[in-house]
């Protein structure tokens, strides 16, 4: 063991992730890495009983099995054709419009969102049945291929989310009253989407045409009847997961088995299931979660090293010294967030700084359930912000190779979201009850 001090410590295990992500490690490899080396150095061989304890203590939270049962639903709705009926009813209504169908793609990204809450799919949905509808139609590649990487991030946001789930149990705060915080701002971020697409549309009409009459031109009764049996199954899984959360009836872990088995019936009934269907979901969610677990695992040990060190102290003084109060503080804390989204994946950021920012916040007095979600929109941006970026590249790959579909132009599209984001943020903190409000007036507290 060598005796170093806290502050060498932070700037040995903070400096380690940034170098080692600059190599192109795995973030995993990286954490856990530095966990091991830096651990040992300080504690010797009882580091592995440090690690040990802190990736055992994830792995088995009982909260942590809502996060399979959540993609097991998202990845079987990518399969039952919802999306597909969505579109092709929406659109009837809105092709009429200046920015018709891009308002349309935004529009289905917030239906899918209650009921998908998986990136890559919401973005590969609309990637796969919004742009090529938009550009064949005269769109601009830009503004549609920002249409769908924005409308498909929503998912991450407005519950059921995966990121909600996760970061509840890294901050001591309830699944539950993270979901129903998250579901204004999640529409607020829609709204202030739809509202710049028809802005710019109508200033120049030639990036969004209107879609061609004689495309519309279907009896009122059908476009109605079209409308309300896409959305059935929606409203029948949300009610199925956040309506029983909402009343009091389950939790948010029995309330994610309940989504799960609903979405196979969905698929059942619209005539999708196959056994073929059952084994990409499941592989598709046994990739992810062992994804977010192994990043999980190892992160909860890097803290654990990080915090038993002091080093969470000395991060502790060196913000709370920062100028400009607590509200300096809280930007401070937002710009950091916002820096790495550009350089690490939203689990990396939850699993790595929600323990060190949970206890600043707590000092400052701020909300927990407001300033959790706070992050979380900002995290918004970590999607669209290059180089990581999932969004872009998701997007990029998924449109078909027909349409020559640029990076530029992707990136492009996606910068007047960021700045949304930022906007949203903002308005969050002017009137915190954007936030707040729902929670408040959930029925039981959990």
């Amino acid at each position: 063991m060598i005796d170093l001090s806290p502050e060498l410590i932070t700037i040995l295990m903070l400096g380690g992730v940034f170098v080692g992500l600059m190599t192109g490690y795995p973030l995993a490899l990286v954490i856990g890495g530095i966990a091991m080396v830096v651990g040992f150095t300080v504690f010797g061989p009882n580091v592995a009983n440090v690690i040990y304890s802190r990736s055992s203590e994830l792995m088995i939270g009982y909260i942590m099995l809502a996060v399979p049962l959540f993609t097991f639903m998202g990845n079987m709705l990518e399969y039952s054709g919802i999306t597909e009926r969505l579109y092709d009813a929406l659109y009837l209504w809105l092709g009429r419009v200046r920015g018709g169908l891009a308002l349309t793609t935004l529009l289905i990204g917030t239906i899918m969102a209650a009921t998908v809450g998986i990136i890559a799919a919401s973005v590969t949905m609309l990637a796969l049945v919004g742009f090529p509808s938009m550009v064949k139609r005269g769109y601009d590649k830009s503004l549609a291929s920002g249409a769908v990487c924005a409308g498909g991030t929503l998912g991450i946001l407005i519950p059921p989310s995966i990121m909600l789930v996760i970061y509840g149990p890294m901050a001591g705060i309830s699944v539950g009253k993270l979901f129903f915080g998250a579901f204004m701002p999640g529409f607020l971020l829609s709204a202030l989407y739809m509202i710049y697409v028809a802005i710019r549309c109508y200033l120049e009409p030639q990036l969004g045409p209107p879609v061609p009459a004689e495309e519309r031109t279907v009896p009122l009764g059908k476009k109605i009847t079209m409308v309300l049996t896409s959305m059935v199954p929606p409203v029948i899984l949300v009610l199925s997961v956040l309506g029983v959360i909402y009343m009091g009836i389950a939790p948010p872990t029995e309330a994610a088995g309940m989504g799960a088995l609903t979405a196979t019936l969905l698929v059942i009934a619209y005539r999708r299931f196959s056994w073929k269907v059952l084994w990409q979901a499941s592989f598709g969610t046994f990739t992810l979660c062992g994804f977010v677990l192994a990043i999980g695992a190892l992160a909860f040990a890097f803290t654990g090293i990080f915090i038993s060190s002091g080093c969470g102290d000395v991060v502790k003084r060196v913000v709370m010294a920062a100028p400009g109060g607590k509200w300096g503080i809280f930007l401070i804390i937002q710009f950091v967030i916002f820096i790495l989204g550009f350089f690490i994946d939203w689990i990396g950021i939850v699993f790595i700084m929600v323990p060190i920012m949970t206890p600043i916040a707590v000092e400052l007095n701020f909300d927990p359930v407001w300033f959790a979600i706070m992050v979380c929109v900002n995290l918004q941006t970590a999607f669209m912000t290059p180089p990581f970026a999932a969004a872009i590249f998701i997007c990029k790959g998924a449109v078909p190779a027909e349409y020559n579909l640029t990076m530029a132009e992707v990136i492009r599209g996606v910068i007047p979201y960021v700045v949304l984001i930022l906007v949203g943020l903002a308005l969050c903190v002017a009137f915190p009850e954007i936030i707040l409000w729902l929670p408040n007036a959930m029925i039981k507290p959990l």
